[in-house]
């Protein structure tokens, strides 16, 4: 029995290093103090959903995973409230086949308290819990296919009734595909709040981004425990009336996509030029999409030679302005040399080439991999390899430049005819 003990306390300390419950709330400053809607993405699970800003996020680990246990991935049990008070919901999934499954519930003693079995067909079933004391529980669910493990928090002081879990029913996989199987979402009837679970482990990372009307803005975030998250809403509009999301990485505010207007600030057009050798004798400023591709300008942003970036017409929004070599050696200084790029570097995407090495888009800068296009062809090269973004400075023939690649976390710095096309970030003023 010692033993048995000995090895409950140890998974149960486990689970307090690698798995914390945590509320996130929202709200706004600067140009508006309301939060209209808010997208989550885990970039350490790969995994997202999205909330009224009116919500409360629930930042609930419910799994704890064991090397000897089959364990089936993807999200495919949830623990719901944890910490419970009155009850809790338990929902998982048979993905294989019809089998008998059995849960056991243990105490941190390693008492079982109580046993269910039954036949199960493939979908998501859900048990309900009720009745127990205040304390740390452990769940086992274990078939001849699968098998979980996962920590289940009592806070009911006063337990009324016997501890029982009963079997509630099964839903399809089609049909929780189609309610968001990682999300649970619970509405007061009086209020307009909800309460949004998601799954979490201690350490994941966190790209939080917040819509109030034309406003976008990124955090990131760590979370270490229950807190209010603020986003700054700036405007950042074009003379296309296209609206970027923001983000601030150390003391720089910046756009947080690459720009896309066709147009300079006082509303003047910017040349479209398709022709590659147009392109090529270029000297005024001109923009085109990767390929000629209006789809790729959707995703990537627009290429522009160096001339429009020079133009004192200005293409950034009304109190932005291109980036500057030195504000990019701030950046990159900021978040590391020889790593800047991976934290730069949009993950959780099938658009970066592998391997993506360090990419983990920790500063939130969500870069892209635009590819360029050639100075002396007018040839469309390096999508999905590599981001080129132009500096505001140049020399007599060539212009600065920092690029990232598939293959490499840092960022890199060179200088390039100006006839090329690249995409730009813009810098708040």
């Amino acid at each position: 029995m010692r033993k048995v003990t000995i090895f409950f306390l140890l998974v149960f300390a486990t689970a307090q290093t690698y798995a914390q419950s945590y509320q996130i709330s929202f709200a706004g400053t600067g140009a508006s103090t309301t939060v209209d809607s808010v997208k989550v993405e885990n970039l350490t699970q790969c995994t997202s959903l999205n909330l009224s800003g009116s919500d409360t996020l629930h930042l609930t680990a419910i799994g704890i995973n064991e090397s000897d246990l089959n364990t089936v991935p993807d999200n495919t049990i949830q623990i719901y409230p944890n910490p419970m008070t009155g009850n809790c919901s338990i929902d998982f999934e048979v993905r294989l086949r019809r089998s008998k499954t059995t849960l056991n519930l243990y105490d941190i003693t390693g008492k079982r308290i109580l046993q269910s079995q039954a036949l199960l067909s493939k979908g998501h079933h859900t048990y309900n819990l009720s009745g127990l004391s205040s304390g740390i529980y452990l769940l086992k669910i274990k078939s001849d296919d699968y098998s979980y493990m996962t920590k289940i928090v009592s806070n009911n002081l006063f337990r009324l009734g016997r501890t029982e879990i009963r079997y509630v029913g099964i839903t399809s996989s089609i049909d929780k595909q189609n309610t968001a199987s990682n999300t649970t979402k619970t509405k007061s009837a009086k209020s307009d709040k909800s309460v949004i679970n998601m799954q979490y482990t201690t350490g994941d990372r966190l790209k939080i981004t917040g819509k109030s009307g034309i406003y976008r803005t990124i955090f990131m975030l760590v979370p270490t425990q229950t807190q209010t998250v603020s986003f700054n809403f700036i405007d950042c509009t074009d003379a296309d009336s296209n609206h970027y999301a923001v983000v601030q990485i150390g003391t720089q505010v910046w756009m947080a996509e690459n720009l896309k207007t066709t147009k300079y600030r006082n509303a003047s057009s910017i040349p479209n030029v398709t022709e590659s050798a147009q392109w090529d004798s270029l000297t005024p400023g001109a923009y085109c999409n990767y390929g000629n591709n209006t789809a790729e300008g959707d995703t990537y942003g627009r290429l522009y030679n160096w001339y429009a970036v020079a133009d004192s017409r200005n293409m950034c929004p009304v109190g932005w302005h291109v980036s500057s070599d030195s504000e990019w050696t701030i950046l990159t200084q900021y978040l590391g040399v020889g790593v800047a790029g991976g934290k730069m570097k949009e993950n959780c995407t099938t658009l970066w080439a592998s391997p993506n090495t360090g990419a983990t888009n920790e500063s939130g800068f969500s870069a892209l991999p635009g590819g360029c296009r050639s100075y002396d062809s007018g040839v469309f090269y390096d999508v999905g390899a590599y981001g080129y973004w132009w500096a505001s400075e140049n020399g007599p023939t060539y212009a600065w430049y920092r690029y990232l690649s598939y293959g490499d976390a840092d960022v890199d710095c060179d200088y390039y005819y100006e006839r090329a096309g690249f995409s730009v970030r813009c810098v708040k003023d």
